[in-house]
């Protein structure tokens, strides 16, 4: 069965649309983007989340910074929306000379839809790809107690968060990294596999065993069309496959925006 991530997501624009209207004497839900430099997916993605910001009861002011700008340009870039948005998100990749880490920690958890503080702070929203995941496996009644859990990447925003969920759910998790020998023997073993490794084509039908539950968080441009890191093909041997595009990334966009309106209460309920 191949997810239909527009779907679930236009699901949860809706209660989150419903979520910012109720604080609508308070203002508008914020989120600001900061981006520099940024190549063909990075603008897909932007385009998506500007899109369905409205949707969602959301302002997304996108600020792009030069090719040319400096660490601590960015740096003063994140600052500064601490004071006009409620949720602010560095939009990776990055520069090689930028120092993305730098960058990342110069925003507060509280200002943070990403929820790269997550099981570290008390006030950090959970990972929106995490929230995808979940939605899709309450959606479709999959559980992954005791089941076999291969995620491909160790990125933090795809790979980490996604496997620190499921070792939570009481799955088996194995991760996959750039230095694994032999990586179709490891994901023939799944009965979930999770890709983030933004390598098109990666997965073909050969490295899955039938039946497996695929879930691919990886994006990358291939001639000029955002493709996954799993063959399309694949499907016919999944019971469950997310598409790219139209699988997951509009659910993690969803998240995200839904993450920026409850960053938005708890500011406005702070403040009062």
């Amino acid at each position: 069965m191949v997810v239909d991530g527009k779907a679930l997501a236009a699901e949860m624009l809706v209660e989150t649309k419903k979520r910012a209207e109720a604080l609508v004497s308070f203002g508008v839900p914020t989120l600001a983007i900061i981006t520099c430099e940024p190549n063909f997916e990075t603008r897909k993605y932007l385009a998506l989340k500007e899109r369905k910001a409205a949707a969602a009861g959301v302002i997304v002011v996108v600020h792009e910074m030069s090719s040319a700008a400096t660490t601590a340009e960015l740096i003063a870039a994140v600052d500064a929306a601490v004071s006009t948005a409620h949720g602010i998100v560095v939009q990776l990749p990055l520069p090689a000379h930028i120092d993305r880490e730098a960058v990342l920690a110069a925003v507060p958890p509280t200002h943070d839809p990403d929820g790269f503080a997550y099981g570290k702070n008390d006030t950090a929203c959970e990972s929106p790809v995490v929230l995808a995941i979940a939605t899709i496996f309450a959606h479709h009644e999959i559980d992954v107690v005791g089941r076999r859990v291969v995620v491909v990447g160790e990125g933090r925003l795809v790979g980490a968060p996604a496997a620190h969920y499921f070792k939570e759910a009481g799955a088996e998790v194995v991760v996959v990294t750039s230095t694994t020998h032999d990586v179709a023997s490891v994901t023939r073993t799944a009965d979930v596999l999770v890709t983030g490794a933004g390598r098109p084509g990666l997965i073909t039908p050969e490295m899955v065993k039938v039946g497996v539950v695929v879930l691919d968080a990886g994006t990358s441009e291939d001639g000029g069309v955002l493709v996954g890191d799993v063959h399309p093909s694949v499907a016919e041997k999944a019971s469950l496959f997310t598409p790219v595009p139209g699988g997951i990334g509009p659910l993690t966009v969803a998240a995200l925006l839904a993450n920026t309106v409850t960053l938005a209460g708890r500011s406005w309920q702070k403040r009062g």
